[in-house]
């Protein structure tokens, strides 16, 4: 094959599938091949599309290119606060799991808490290799979260109907009790904008009453850390 066919093969796929793991043999070359990558690009950006990476994620997605969002969602779909229709509460539960899930992992990640990773070759990967996102990545308790959000996020009844669409979309899996990361959390969802957000903003509150044995004391970390950045040296 050459490389417009493989370009071809990997924007046909993750048209059709939405998201492919960085694994995949397409992925993985277009992650070292700068022409291929480029020619992907290319085909998607025909159809409206671009490709989404984030070296932290395990997955790579698509998504619309800003010109197209007008001519797909309108102008009422551009001012709704999302275009997945999910309900104002589904979107509250979705950033309270982005939260407990994407921060602390990101923060092991960015400390080199694992360095297990194999994307030293790619040419998006910072200089020493990354944990696998499977590593670091915390799992949440479902009775947990109910217990700490539950009543900021509908109920039993709601909070299960969100979850199962927000496991529909990608977001999230679900291992027996437990939550995990799912392909798209960490790729739709833009973790600068959206961090300092929620570790400077009213949610930082709302996260600090959580009590799974995760996310708890990983978010508790991650202010401590903020906190000790933001004051000033002591004077001798």
């Amino acid at each position: 094959m050459n490389a417009l066919d493989d370009a071809a093969s990997l924007s046909a796929q993750l048209l059709a599938r939405r998201w492919l793991p960085r694994t995949h043999p397409l992925v993985k070359r277009a992650l070292i091949d700068a022409d291929l990558w480029a020619a992907v690009g290319t085909r998607l950006a025909g159809v409206g599309l671009r490709l989404v990476d984030n070296v932290y994620a395990e997955h790579v997605s698509v998504a619309l290119l800003r010109p197209a969002e007008s001519a797909v969602f309108g102008e009422s779909g551009l001012a709704a606060n999302n275009n997945l229709e999910l309900p104002r509460d589904g979107v509250s539960l979705l950033v309270v799991l982005w939260s407990l899930i994407i921060l602390p992992k990101r923060q092991r990640q960015l400390n080199r808490a694992d360095a297990d990773g194999d994307n030293q070759g790619e040419m998006f990967a910072a200089d020493k290799p990354l944990p696998a996102a499977a590593s670091v990545s915390p799992t949440l308790s479902y009775r947990s979260l109910l217990a700490d959000f539950g009543d900021q996020l509908g109920k039993k009844v709601r909070l299960d109907g969100n979850l199962k669409l927000l496991e529909r979309h990608g977001f999230i899996t679900r291992r027996g009790e437990d939550i995990a990361e799912g392909p798209l959390l960490d790729l739709l969802l833009d973790y600068d904008q959206l961090a300092p957000r929620i570790l400077d903003g009213a949610l930082a509150d709302v996260l600090a009453r959580a009590t799974d044995a995760v996310a708890a004391p990983a978010l508790a970390a991650i202010q401590a850390a903020r906190q000790e950045q933001d004051e000033p040296p002591s004077e001798d």
